[in-house]
């Protein structure tokens, strides 16, 4: 798909009407939805200073802007995989018993 074609898309898309939008395939939005909706994401940023190997912040850097975005993403994917401690809950089992 080409640029311009996603451009006419995107335009054809803006100039809808909200009526000619087909809704049909999305469920209701019921009160559970609404009191799930509530909980906030992503959680606060906290600032701190962490050493890094030249290599590892060379290569963080390597692959453009938001080096700091990348670090909390790979933290983040390694946090979330890991099964949780004997008694213990993983992050993603928390934010399901948050909603």
């Amino acid at each position: 798909m080409s640029r311009k074609s996603i451009k006419s898309d995107l335009a054809r898309i803006d100039r809808m009407k909200d009526s000619e939008i087909d809704y049909s395939d999305i469920p209701a939005l019921d009160k559970t939805f609404l009191k799930r909706a509530a909980v906030a994401w992503p959680p606060a940023k906290k600032q701190l200073t962490i050493r890094l190997d030249a290599d590892v912040l060379d290569w963080l850097k390597g692959h453009g802007r938001g080096y700091q975005t990348r670090i909390n993403r790979i933290l983040r994917v390694a946090m979330e995989s890991q099964l949780p401690r004997a008694g213990g809950v993983n992050l993603i089992q928390q934010r399901r018993r948050v909603r």
